[in-house]
């Protein structure tokens, strides 16, 4: 069965007192692309996972994790 990659910027953006704008301003998107990739309504492309995870320095499978379905 396959899995799914979830994220977890909201909780890494509250660990860092960032709002969407500055984590958006951080990896040069706009707010409402943070918004849209925090509530799931669209993936990132690779680079941008980098890039947002990078800004909020973390590993890339931490912000973006892989839930393996069984």
């Amino acid at each position: 069965m396959a899995g799914a990659v979830t994220n977890r910027l909201r909780v890494l953006r509250a660990e860092k007192k960032w709002s969407q704008a500055q984590l958006a301003e951080a990896v040069g998107v706009t707010r409402q692309a943070i918004n849209t990739i925090e509530n799931s309504r669209h993936d990132p492309s690779l680079t941008l996972a980098y890039k947002i995870a990078r800004a909020l320095q973390a590993e890339i499978t931490d912000a973006f994790p892989f839930e393996d379905a069984e």
